[in-house]
């Protein structure tokens, strides 16, 4: 009885631990997205203020 009540304590402790690094994992990917987006915007909007500074020659 002790031993069914020590496994079922450690699985619920390894149960907590994937969930953890799921959310880790998924605002890693979150963060990645994020960098990604606003590098895309930077290199649009350096552009387009090239393109608008050099139109006038």
């Amino acid at each position: 009885m002790v031993e069914v009540q020590l496994s079922n304590k450690i699985m619920a402790s390894r149960s907590r631990i994937p969930s953890s690094k799921s959310f880790t994992r998924k605002c890693s990917s979150l963060v990645k997205e994020q960098r990604a987006r606003i590098y895309v915007l930077r290199r649009c909007a350096t552009m387009l203020l090239c393109w608008y500074i050099h139109g006038d020659d």
